[in-house]
């Protein structure tokens, strides 16, 4: 039973960093910094420069940024393409590292899975964005930011206090995010053609 145990708990951290990765990689580096530095979780070696100060200091300065940044219709899109290079190679380091001092087999396996879940995360998050920044009024893009904050703090805490219910939950949202993602992708590919006709129609009328 305490293998079990010590495998799920394993497991939801691996997975639980990489998945909070692809959404909020800063709040997801300075939330597991503070329950280290609080006592209420131990780390395995590779993950404990995380709770060092200046990491901490850095990520809290990013993710004051990048809460701003994130609820700006436009920035916000800016700014998770730009996190396309940061959040995803995070998530697969971070998941890695959550694996321990373990041989370089499970070590890569968990940097693929983890790389992957957080990909699946960052388009999810970036392109319900781009569809959501088509709505005229700023409070449904205020509401997203946050909800995914909370989403991502919440779920930091519960994958290192939960960890079975917390894959649990996580399994749900990987099948939601299998079935969202091809509909986000067809909605953005809709927007985009909308402004292509936008400028199209505009040319032509310039011309006459």
């Amino acid at each position: 039973m305490e293998a079990m145990d010590q495998i799920s708990a394993t497991l939801a951290l691996t997975m639980g960093l990489a998945w909070a990765s692809g959404i909020n990689l800063y709040a997801t580096i300075f939330t597991v910094g503070y329950l280290v530095n609080t006592g209420n979780i131990d780390l395995p070696v590779d993950l404990q420069i995380i709770s060092d100060p200046m990491v901490m200091g850095a990520a809290g300065v990013m993710y004051c940024v990048e809460f701003f940044a994130d609820k700006i219709p436009g920035v916000d899109t800016a700014w998770d393409v730009l996190h396309t290079f940061i959040r995803i190679p995070a998530g697969a380091m971070l998941a890695a590292g959550a694996i321990g001092d373990m041989n370089p087999v499970m070590e890569v396996t968990a940097a693929i899975l983890g790389g992957g879940l957080a990909t699946g995360m960052h388009l999810t998050k970036a392109g319900s964005r781009v569809l959501i920044n088509t709505s005229p009024e700023p409070f449904t893009n205020w509401g997203a930011s946050i909800g995914e904050d909370v989403v991502v703090i919440g779920g930091v805490w519960a994958c290192l206090n939960y960890p079975v219910l917390f894959l649990i939950v996580l399994v749900a949202f990987i099948v939601g995010m299998v079935w969202l993602i091809p509909k986000i992708l067809k909605g953005i590919k809709k927007v985009f053609q909308s402004v292509v006709n936008f400028f199209r129609h505009r040319e032509r009328s310039s011309s006459l």
